[in-house]
């Protein structure tokens, strides 16, 4: 693979398909981080960066505990019936909510 070349979320699917397992998100990054070979000047504004992108792309899956693996890890979720449907969305959003921002704390005390 050519890691100069490829973006930091494929560097990222590579370094998980290859190791099969989740891996801790820091380590993970700093990885990617070293495998591009790419200068940061600030360590704990690229890690925020590409934690940023592996978040917001969906072939990735927080396992929990700050552990990162693929989504085609996980069998696909079964669709609930629409009379609880309102409520659980609700209710999966706000753990979602809440999970992001102490993740996003994590990474900043780093």
């Amino acid at each position: 693979m050519n890691y100069a070349k490829s973006t930091e979320t494929d560097v990222a699917y590579y370094i998980l398909s290859k190791k099969g397992e989740p891996i801790y998100y820091k380590d993970l990054v700093t990885e990617v981080i070293k495998k591009k070979a790419k200068p940061v000047q600030s360590l704990s504004h690229a890690i925020s960066e590409v934690y940023t992108q592996i978040n917001m792309d969906s072939r990735f899956h927080h396992m929990g505990g700050s552990m990162w693996g693929l989504t085609e890890w996980n069998p696909p979720e079964t669709k609930r019936s629409s009379s609880s449907a309102g409520s659980t969305a609700s209710t999966s959003a706000a753990k979602s909510t809440r999970r992001r921002e102490k993740l996003l704390e994590s990474i900043q005390e780093g």
